[in-house]
C-alpha cells in the first residue's frame, strides 16, 4: 500500500514540480548564509553593474566588446540593495534560479518522466548553479540561451497556434538577449534553436514558426545596432574585426576535444550507442518528432560545449553545462530500451543516490569539515617515537611563498561595499593606506584612474567614475581596450591630469593591465605605495601613484 501512495505521489501534477521548484531554489540560496574571498573578475562585473545603476549606457558612457545584457540583472541588485558586492552575490541567487526553471521547461517539454526530471534538476544545480556564487559573462549567457531554448520548445510543443507563436516570440527575444550578452555563446545557442526550429516547420509544414523565432530577433539586433552605431558600437563590439580577433580556431577546438574532453567525448560514444540501437528505418526514425527534437538538443548542446571551451576558455570549467543534458538523454533513452518503471519510487531514489554521489565534490567542500579531522597538509609531522612521517599530505613540501597569503588567513574590512567579503591582509592594510593619504582627505573633485581589481573605491573614496564613447570599462589589453585607448589614458598621464592612479602589475598574465600605460605612469608620476592584489592565483601588486610634486 505505501509503496502505491508514493507511485502516487511520482505521478501527481503538482508535488514532483514543487520538488524540482524546490530544489532550484534552496541549492541557489545557500551563497546567501556564507561569507566569500574576494573573487578574481568580479571587480568588472561590480563596476559595469555600479555605472548602469547610476544612470550610465553601454557605448555612449563606456566601451566594451560585447553588449551589456550581462550587466542587466546584476545592475538591478546594486540599485535595490546598494552598491556592495553582496548585491552581486544576491543577483546571482535570481540567475540561478531563472536557470535551473529554464532547464526545468526544458524537460518537461521533451516529456521527461518525473523521477528522471527531478534527478537532472539535481544534477543540473549541483554541476552548473550551485558552483556559480558570484555573477560572471561566461555563465550567464548560457543562462539566457536556456530560457531561449526552453520558450522554443514550449512553441514546439504547444498545443494551439496563437500559444506557439507567442513562445517562439519570447525565443527571438531571448536569443537576442543571449547574443547581446556575449556573443560567442548566444550564436551557438541561435544555431541549436536555428536547427530545432527548422526540423519541427520542416515536420508540421508550418513554415511560420521560422519566421516567428526569427523576426524578433532580426528586428532588434538591427535596431541594437543602428541605434548604438552613434556611439563607436562598431569599433567596441567584437565581431572579428581589427583591432579585435576572433577565438574560433578549429586546431584549438579540435585538439582539446580529443586530448582533454574526456566527458563530452565519453558521452557522444554513449549516444552513438543508443541511436544505433535504437534505429530501425529512417522514415520511423525521424517520424519521431519528440525524439528527434531531443537527440538535435543534445547533439547541438556537445557540440556546443566543444567549442564554447574554446571561445570561452574562463574559468575552465565553463562548458560544464552539458552534463546534465546528456545525463537526461541517456537515462531516458536506458528506460525506453530496458522498460524500466519510472514510477517507482526505488528508481527515483536511486537515480537521485546516484546525482548526489555523482557531484558530491560540490557539496563535499563544504560538509568536509564535519566528518574530516585536520590533515596536517604540508607539514613536517612526527610519530610517537620521534620518527618522520611522510604520507600522501606531505610527501611534496612546497617552498612558501613570501608574498602570497593563504585564504584561510584572509581577513574583513570595514569598508561597506566589501561586507562578509575577505581580503589578503596586505590588501586590507593597503587599501586602509589608501583612503588615509591626504589628497583624498582634502582634495574635491579628485580625479581617479583605477586600473585596479579594487573598483569599489570608487563608492568608498568617493570619486566620479571617468565616462564617455571613448572610455573602456576595462584595462585588459587586446580584449576591453586596444592601442588607441592606451593612447588617451597615456596622453593623460603625461598632462598630468589625474591625481590619483592605481595600477595593478601582473607579470604572468598577458597585459591584463597594459605595461605601456606602467611605463608611462613610471617616468610622469610618483610610485607612493604597492601592496599585494587580491588574488588567489596569479599573484600582483597594487601600484599607488600620485602627481609628482614638482607638478602639483
Amino acid at each position: 500500500m505505501k509503496q502505491k501512495n508514493i507511485r502516487a505521489y511520482l505521478n501527481h501534477p503538482v508535488i514532483p514540480s514543487a520538488l524540482e521548484v524546490l530544489i532550484i531554489v534552496v541549492l541557489a540560496m545557500v551563497p546567501l548564509l556564507m561569507s566569500f574571498p574576494y573573487k578574481v573578475g568580479i571587480y568588472l562585473t561590480w563596476e559595469g553593474a555600479y555605472r548602469i545603476s547610476e544612470g550610465q549606457i553601454p557605448f555612449r558612457d563606456f566601451g566594451l566588446p560585447m553588449g551589456g545584457f550581462y550587466w542587466i540583472i546584476p545592475a538591478l541588485f546594486v540599485k535595490l540593495f546598494g552598491p556592495g558586492l553582496l548585491s552581486l552575490i544576491k543577483a546571482q541567487v535570481f540567475i540561478n534560479i531563472l536557470s535551473g526553471l529554464a532547464f526545468r521547461s526544458i524537460l518537461k517539454s521533451l516529456s521527461v518522466a518525473p523521477a528522471i526530471r527531478i534527478s537532472g534538476v539535481l544534477v543540473f544545480c549541483l554541476s552548473f548553479s550551485f558552483r556559480n556564487y558570484w555573477p560572471w559573462y561566461n555563465h550567464t549567457v548560457i543562462v539566457f540561451g536556456f530560457i531561449a531554448l526552453a520558450f522554443l520548445l514550449r512553441g514546439i510543443f504547444a498545443p494551439g497556434v496563437r500559444n506557439a507563436r507567442i513562445n517562439l516570440i519570447l525565443a527571438g527575444i531571448f536569443t537576442y538577449i543571449s547574443f547581446f550578452t556575449k556573443q560567442d555563446g548566444g550564436g551557438l545557442i541561435f544555431l541549436i534553436c536555428l536547427f530545432l526550429i527548422v526540423y519541427n516547420s520542416w515536420f508540421e509544414k508550418k513554415w511560420s514558426f521560422i519566421v516567428f523565432y526569427l523576426a524578433p530577433l532580426v528586428l532588434l539586433t538591427s535596431l541594437t545596432v543602428l541605434y548604438f552605431s552613434q556611439w563607436n558600437f562598431h569599433y567596441w563590439f567584437n565581431y572579428g574585426q581589427l583591432p579585435h580577433n576572433a577565438r574560433v580556431d578549429k586546431n584549438d577546438i579540435i585538439d582539446i576535444f580529443m586530448a582533454d574532453s574526456g566527458w563530452l567525448r565519453f558521452y557522444t560514444f554513449i549516444i552513438l550507442i543508443q541511436i544505433f540501437w535504437q534505429f530501425k528505418d529512417w522514415k520511423s526514425f525521424v517520424s519521431d518528432k519528440r525524439y528527434i527534437t531531443f537527440l538535435l538538443l543534445i547533439l547541438g548542446i556537445l557540440c556546443m560545449a566543444a567549442i564554447y571551451q574554446v571561445t570561452s576558455y574562463t574559468p575552465e570549467d565553463c562548458n560544464i553545462f552539458f552534463h546534465a543534458f546528456a545525463y537526461i538523454f541517456i537515462v531516458s533513452n536506458m528506460v525506453s530500451v530496458f522498460r524500466m518503471d519510472t514510477r517507482s519510487f526505488k528508481f527515483a531514489s536511486l537515480l537521485v543516490a546516484g546525482a548526489l554521489l555523482w557531484w558530491s565534490q560540490i557539496y563535499w567542500l563544504h560538509m568536509k569539515r564535519l566528518f574530516i579531522t585536520s590533515t596536517n597538509v604540508n607539514r613536517h609531522i612526527t610519530s610517537p617515537t620521534g620518527e618522520n612521517v611522510v604520507n600522501m599530505h606531505n610527501a611534496i613540501m612546497y617552498r612558501k611563498d613570501t608574498n602570497r597569503v593563504e585564504m584561510g588567513e584572509w581577513v574583513y574590512t570595514d569598508l561597506p561595499t566589501l561586507k562578509k567579503v575577505k581580503l589578503p591582509p596586505p590588501t586590507a592594510d593597503g587599501i586602509k593606506r589608501i583612503m588615509q593619504l591626504d589628497l583624498i582627505k582634502n582634495k574635491p573633485d579628485l580625479k581617479v584612474l583605477n586600473m585596479s581589481e579594487l573598483t569599489t573605491l570608487a563608492k568608498e573614496i568617493p570619486y566620479q567614475l571617468e565616462r564617455g564613447a571613448d572610455f573602456p570599462l576595462w584595462y585588459h589589453l587586446g580584449v576591453g581596450m586596444f592601442n588607441r585607448d592606451a593612447e588617451m589614458l597615456e596622453k593623460k598621464i603625461k598632462e598630468n591630469y589625474y591625481d590619483l592612479v592605481l595600477f595593478e602589475d601582473l607579470p604572468e598574465l598577458n597585459n591584463f593591465y597594459p605595461y605601456r600605460v606602467q611605463k608611462v605612469l613610471q617616468e610622469h608620476y610618483q610610485l607612493v605605495d604597492s601592496f599585494l592584489a587580491p588574488r588567489s592565483t596569479v599573484q600582483g601588486f597594487v601600484e599607488v601613484y600620485i602627481r609628482k610634486e614638482s607638478n602639483n
